[in-house]
This record gives C-alpha cells, sequence and structure tokens, in this order.
C-alpha cells in the first residue's frame, strides 16, 4: 500500500503541481513577461515532475524513490527562482515548492 505509506509526500507533490500550474500561468499575466521567462519554465518542468512523482507514488513504482530525488531538485530550483519575485502567486509557489522538496527528500531517504 504504497500510497498509504507516502501518502504526505503524495499530497505534497500534487499539491506543488497546482501551485506551479496556478504560477505559470499568473506569470503570464505580468506586465513583463519576458523578466517571468525562467520563472514560467521552472513551473512548468516542476508541475510535470511532481503529478509524474505522485503517480509513481500511487502506483507504488519501483523508480518512485529515483524519481522523488530528481523531483526535490527541481523544486529546490523552481522555489529559489520564484524566490526571487516579489507576486504573491511566486512567494505561493516558492513555499509549496520547498514543502515538496524536504517531502521528497524524505520519501527518496536523502538528505538536503
Amino acid at each position: 500500500m504504497a500510497h498509504v505509506e507516502h501518502q504526505s509526500c503524495i499530497k505534497a507533490c500534487e499539491e506543488c503541481a497546482e501551485a506551479c500550474e496556478h504560477c505559470a500561468a499568473a506569470c503570464l499575466g505580468e506586465s513583463d513577461v519576458k523578466m517571468m521567462a525562467e520563472c514560467i519554465r521552472l513551473d512548468r518542468d516542476c508541475a510535470e515532475l511532481c503529478w509524474l512523482a505522485a503517480a509513481f507514488m500511487s502506483r507504488g513504482s519501483q523508480f518512485a524513490a529515483a524519481l522523488c530525488g530528481v523531483c526535490a531538485d527541481v523544486c529546490e530550483a523552481c522555489g529559489a527562482e520564484c524566490a526571487k519575485h516579489k507576486h504573491d502567486h511566486c512567494q505561493r509557489c516558492a513555499e509549496s515548492c520547498r514543502r515538496c522538496a524536504a517531502e521528497c527528500r524524505k520519501m527518496a531517504g536523502v538528505s538536503a
């Protein structure tokens, strides 16, 4: 029952993916979209990887821990980029990315 065992990580991944999806869409509406390009790119990468990690954990994939290690790295990169921007959506996304990175590291058995 891997999906039960890793429920907090699955939830963190799903919440992070949603925050990243929202952040990317909101960034596209900012006045200087070009300045937000890296944030949008990382938001999209992070969201995709978080959705995938949640799915791998949910089905008990033998590759879930390895994927969560990569997910943590991408979450940290996305969170650092989002934290550079003062927009509320970026700040909320950065916090969600930090939480997800910590949960993924714990799930993968890797310390930060």
